[in-house]
């Protein structure tokens, strides 16, 4: 499975974006979004299985981030609001075929190439 990651950019405090992850194929099981800030290790920020059912997002972005895909399961976003400078990172979607849901970055086989979300103050 190919991804391709889009939608980064740069955004005031307090604002919105959405992401983006479009996939080649249909056949992944499970799909996240993870991050990675300078300087710090990758966080996990949202998980999804292929049904939509199960959803789970990291502690830092409860409330304020939605996971979601389209009916067609070719594209995974990641609607983000409230955004806080905190929110800064390159974020990478990722996906397995293996399992419907995980938070661990260990169990994706499948990367896109990350993009960049910048919140200023």
């Amino acid at each position: 499975v190919q991804l391709q990651a889009s939608g980064g950019g740069l955004v005031q405090a307090g604002g919105s974006l959405r992401l983006s992850c479009q996939a080649s194929e249909q056949s992944w099981v499970g799909m996240a979004w993870f991050r990675q800030a300078p300087g710090k290790e990758r966080e996990f920020v949202a998980a999804m299985n292929w049904r939509g059912s199960t959803k789970n997002y990291g502690n830092s972005v409860k409330g304020r981030f939605t996971i979601s895909r389209d009916s067609a399961k070719i594209t995974v976003y990641l609607q983000m609001k409230n955004l806080k400078p905190e929110d800064t990172a390159i974020y990478y979607c990722a996906a397995t075929q293996r399992l419907s849901y995980s938070d661990s970055p260990t169990d994706f086989s499948f990367w896109g190439q990350g993009t960049l979300v910048t919140v200023s103050s």
